[in-house]
């Protein structure tokens, strides 16, 4: 059962602040994408993978965070306006050997391989399955004025975590759709959903965190120095 990894990393990290994209950013010395990308490969789940980078930005990826890592991506393609369009541009190039196509965010580099085989698998069976955890606070859901408010069954609730992974021809079609009828998402499974398909879940952990701002990258660093990491 072919698997081809698609990490989109095409946007700007413009939450992160500063110039350089969060991607880019190191962590301990080394960049986190590449962290990333290491994570992915050290599963032993995949077979290819796609990296998708802004127009224009294949060259630097490969001089920041493939080449000084001996990391491979076996395309390297240049992503759209927004995630889904980056999406969709890796699962273009993605081999026509691909039977599974598993989606991970470029800033997530402490997935374990656990979950990675265990969504793998419950993706193969079912078609569609995503790692995520369960939520532990009580949520609200608040009206757009913030005048009246419900809360929300917690033990049904889970927050969403990468990756994502699907049977290759279901994806495609949940793309080609969302795209011929103009529905946007910023996750995949939101797309596979809409056409009524199940998704399984795939119990993830807290230390499977997405980088974002500033802050997350300073927890990123206390992670690695309790696991006993040195920079570089």
């Amino acid at each position: 059962m072919h698997v081809t990894a698609i990490v989109p990393a095409a946007g700007g990290g413009s939450r992160f602040g500063g110039a350089l994209p969060k991607q880019y950013q190191p962590l301990l010395g080394v960049p986190v994408l590449a962290r990333t990308l290491r994570a992915l490969w050290g599963s032993g789940a995949i077979h290819s993978l796609v990296l998708v980078v802004p127009p224009g930005g294949e060259e630097r990826c490969r001089a920041v965070a493939l080449d000084p890592y001996g990391l491979r991506a076996d395309r390297v393609v240049p992503g759209g306006a927004d995630r889904q369009a980056s999406v969709y541009a890796g699962l273009l190039a993605a081999p026509d050997a691909a039977e599974i196509i598993l989606v991970h965010d470029a800033a997530r580099p402490f997935i374990q391989p656990a979950p990675v085989r265990a969504a793998i698998r419950a993706a193969a069976s079912v078609g569609a399955a995503l790692v995520a955890m369960a939520v532990t606070d009580t949520i609200k859901l608040a009206s757009p004025d913030g005048g009246r408010l419900e809360t929300l069954p917690r033990e049904r609730l889970w927050a969403a975590q990468t990756p994502q992974v699907f049977r290759a021809a279901l994806l495609r079609e949940a793309h080609e759709r969302a795209l011929a009828e103009g529905f946007r998402s910023t996750d995949d499974c939101a797309l596979v959903e809409r056409m009524g398909h199940p998704v399984q879940v795939v119990e993830g952990s807290a230390d499977n965190l997405k980088i974002t701002t500033a802050e997350d990258l300073a927890r990123a660093e206390q992670i690695l120095r309790a696991r006993g990491e040195a920079a570089g």
